[in-house]
């Protein structure tokens, strides 16, 4: 494998963010560690099974979320990155529809935020779903076609909308956190030793084969004691895991649709990317997991999770056949903190309003966006 030349101020991970990103020629994934394969690479990493608190979570509530009981949950540690849990797809099968279907349709409703706010009017983005479902449905049909508009999103903000101008979150820039996205994120938390966890914003980007997310690091959360979580779903992504400054060569990992990663302690301030987008093998359009349904036992009436009609799912497999959707979740105040008072801090607008620097093939900034390749 050819190793591309260091320029004095390089640091290692750029390199590898640099080595990843390429499209020619692309880089060998052989030193990708993956958790469904550690059998064959397992020896990239030194991976240990993690403790969950299994009686934290009944088994009903782990279902009412589409989830398996924690007791058969596969979760892994990584010695060097203390915090750091990996949940190979917990989802019960057919349950990744509904998170798919919420991010598609209902998450990027008003009076969440998305980065199509900039430049068009709320009447405009009002029913992106409604707005691209035949497109989406009839999607390759024309050599040449515009994209709609759920393939020109790139990110959505829950709850405390994070301000992409000053990297804080404020009291009176908020909007109701999804009921089912809570549930689901509070019960993974408690799995993972942290039942005190709120979910209180989120973030959820959306990936194309040419998309990547830069070198950063989520700090801007008052109370840095509570974890992230981070759900994906679609085809897969490397996911690269550094440390607490960039000279540290981050850990390559793949992330596959219905897998999660908590990261907390000490990893809570890990430099992070996710460089490439990895297309299902060929043959395949989706990862299987998601060609599976709910079981006919599945408990519908009792559950959050809400049945994905075949007309819905068909125009949310059109949009995956080459995406990816990630949704973060934080907590960002801690019990009795309260933002602080910034008289002097300009407010933005949102509309119109630009944003965080966007990243590069070299990835900068603390948060970033989103973006595809040119």
């Amino acid at each position: 494998m050819a190793v591309p030349v260091l320029s004095p101020v390089e640091d290692a991970f750029r390199r590898l963010f640099k080595l990843y990103r390429r499209k020619q020629p692309l880089a060998e994934l052989s030193g990708v560690l993956d958790f469904n394969r550690l059998e064959v690479n397992g020896s990239i990493a030194k991976v240990h099974p993690a403790k969950l608190n299994q009686s934290s979570v009944s088994d009903q509530d782990t279902q009412s979320a589409g989830l398996q009981p924690i007791s058969k949950w596969k979760a892994y540690g990584l010695e060097g990155y203390p915090g750091f849990v990996f949940i190979s797809n917990p989802f019960l099968p057919g349950c990744q529809h509904h998170w798919v279907k919420q991010c598609l349709k209902l998450y990027p409703q008003k009076p969440n935020i998305c980065n199509l706010d900039m430049h068009m009017t709320s009447e405009e983005t009002s029913d992106l779903w409604g707005k691209s479902r035949e497109q989406l449905r009839h999607k390759g049909s024309r050599k040449r076609e515009s994209r709609s508009l759920l393939e020109k999103l790139r990110w959505v903000t829950l709850g405390y909308h994070y301000n992409w101008d000053t990297k804080r979150y404020s009291s009176d820039h908020r909007s109701p956190f999804p009921t089912d996205l809570a549930a689901l994120s509070e019960h993974v938390a408690a799995a993972c030793g942290f039942s005190n966890f709120k979910a209180e914003a989120g973030i959820l980007n959306y990936y194309h084969f040419d998309s990547s997310l830069g070198i950063h690091v989520d700090e801007s959360e008052l109370d840095l004691s509570q974890p992230l979580l981070s759900f994906s779903f679609g085809h897969s992504s490397i996911f690269l895991l550094g440390g607490l400054k960039r000279e540290e060569t981050p850990l390559p990992m793949f992330m596959h649709s219905g897998d999660i990663m908590v990261m907390s302690g000490i990893s809570r301030l890990l430099h992070h990317a996710v460089p490439r987008i990895v297309p299902c093998p060929e043959g395949m359009a989706l990862p299987y997991c998601l060609t599976l349904s709910v079981s006919e036992d599945f408990p519908i009436g009792s559950s959050i999770i809400d049945p994905c009609s075949e007309v819905d799912w068909e125009t949310c497999v059109a949009y995956l056949h080459d995406s990816r959707i990630n949704m973060t979740v934080r907590q960002v105040l801690g019990a009795g903190q309260t933002f602080p008072t910034q008289p002097n801090q300009e407010t933005c607008t949102w509309k119109g309003c630009e944003g965080s620097p966007q990243q590069d093939s070299e990835g900068t900034g603390k948060r970033l966006k989103v973006t595809d390749s040119s």
